[in-house]
């Protein structure tokens, strides 16, 4: 550090000046090292952190976050939601702060290392769509995020946001009128491949809703483990832990809460069982599927169960279930949840649903296929799918559905019912898989479901929710019966 007089001249309390110097040198290390070990722990550090792992590895951005969240360094609940809201909201908003700073960047900006272009999205997310942070502050931790992370980007970083400050309202956006596809993508964060199909499905004004219910932030929706509670009972629980909420719409099985409740998991219901986290759209599928007590059911692609749990207390803890995936850790969280939620007839087998087995030839009353799809339906909920697919990657899903449900087919007896099932709203994932399948399967037949609300039933007998209509996920479901 530098010292303004001479190190041999006294100080007002008349210690030496040399000491002065060396006490005042050694506090200033030592808080720019603590403010440097408090940005790498900071909200914007590790959201910007996330948002990297998701462009540069795939990964996704509900378990990076649940793993960010889970120790202790963010005990603040302010903390725990500015990490969350910059994660999520930077990528619901990515196409407009794209398009921003396209405008204001003179340079390559393709060329920009995917850091910087994270830490200009979550610095422009926090001056232009939240009202609570400070601007000096997100742009002088951008700034600071940048000289550690991009050195040389630091300048640009600091001067681009203090310039999207300036001209905030004088941006030029796409002209809805001259060219809606483009002004749809931007505007609404949706990637243009995208937009044009929607427009090509829907009309414009239906379009816009659908992109906009996207970027809405989904309702926490619970299902009641009626083995342990009825709906009722939840209901009271929860009001008596101080949580407010309501019975679903359409889900007999179904509550959604007012507000996101961030201790839900450390509450007793919770921990012992009484519900689940699960979107009332998913709640409806083993609705669907219809089991009966004492029957023999399977349910391939089970993943973590969310559904094959929900088959189980439709059974009312009878009969059995095998439940089939090709990931054994997605296994082992079906198994924690089956203790938690007390089921006893589920059994587990790690395995490819696209390779027939044939000891299971014919012999299930009932098989549901949750097959793996794009997920367009769960852009609520995960609005990174969106900025990570491309349109071969629909028909890909395609062909891999076409697969398992030849597959499936082959394990129902007869008279036993297939339930197809996606969550995605793309009619090549939909209703050209299940028109492929009758035409090269006679013995089987759609029959519409008579236990679900009929507005969620369309005109050819197939189910279908959506966001920007009954506030849920957007799945698709087909109800086949084998006739032979």
């Amino acid at each position: 550090m530098y010292c303004f007089r001479s190190c041999n001249s006294k100080g007002r309390n008349g210690w030496p000046l040399t000491i002065f110097c060396a006490a005042f040198g050694s506090l200033r290390v030592r808080f720019w090292a603590e403010r440097q070990d408090n940005m790498k722990n900071s909200p914007r550090r590790i959201a910007i952190e996330i948002l990297n792992r998701i462009d540069t590895e795939g990964a996704y951005a509900e378990p990076l976050l649940d793993a960010a969240l889970s120790g202790t360094t963010f005990a603040s609940p302010l903390d725990r939601g500015l990490l969350t809201e910059l994660v999520y909201g930077t990528l619901r908003t990515r196409g407009r702060l794209d398009w921003i700073i396209g405008q204001l960047y003179r340079g390559e900006a393709a060329a920009l290392e995917t850091a910087v272009w994270n830490i200009l999205r979550t610095g422009l997310y926090q001056l232009l769509f939240t009202d609570r942070i400070p601007p000096f502050a997100a742009v002088n931790e951008a700034v600071g995020i940048a000289r550690d992370v991009s050195p040389a980007a630091s300048g640009l970083v600091n001067a681009l946001l203090r310039n999207a400050l300036r001209k905030k309202d004088a941006i030029a956006w796409p002209d809805m009128a001259k060219a809606p596809e483009k002004a749809i993508a931007v505007l609404h964060s949706h990637p243009s491949w995208l937009v044009r199909r929607l427009l090509a499905q829907f009309d414009m004004e239906e379009t816009i809703a659908i992109c906009r219910a996207n970027n809405t932030i989904p309702p926490v929706a619970l299902r009641v483990n009626t083995l342990k509670a009825s709906r009722d009972q939840a209901l009271a629980a929860l009001a008596e832990a101080g949580i407010a909420a309501e019975p679903t719409s359409f889900s007999t099985d179904g509550i959604i809460l007012s507000s996101p409740a961030a201790g839900l998991r450390e509450t007793t219901l919770y921990k012992e069982g009484l519900i689940r986290i699960q979107d009332e759209a998913s709640q409806l599928i083993a609705r669907l599927v219809a089991p009966e007590p004492s029957e023999r059911i399977l349910d391939l692609c089970a993943g973590a169960g969310g559904k094959t749990l929900h088959l189980a207390a439709l059974m009312e803890n009878r009969g059995s279930i095998t439940a089939i995936d090709l990931h054994s850790e997605r296994l082992q969280m079906l198994r924690e949840e089956v203790k938690r939620l007390g089921v006893v007839i589920v059994e587990t087998r790690t395995g490819d649903a696209a390779t027939p087995d044939e000891s299971f030839l014919k012999i299930f009353d009932r098989v549901l296929l949750d097959a793996p799809c794009s997920g367009l339906g769960t852009l609520r909920r995960n609005p990174e799918i969106r900025w990570r697919l491309v349109p071969a990657d629909l028909n890909k899903c395609m062909q891999n559905q076409k697969r398992l449900l030849k597959s499936a087919a082959e394990y129902v007896k007869p008279g036993g019912r297939l339930v197809y099932s996606v969550c995605t709203v793309t009619p090549e994932e939909n209703e050209i898989v299940i028109g492929d399948f009758l035409r090269n399967h006679p013995d089987f037949k759609l029959l519409p479901p008579a236990n679900l609300p009929p507005a969620l039933i369309d005109a050819q007998g197939y189910f279908r929710t959506s966001p920007h209509l009954q506030g849920m996920d957007g799945f698709f479901a087909a109800l086949l019966v084998r006739t032979v």
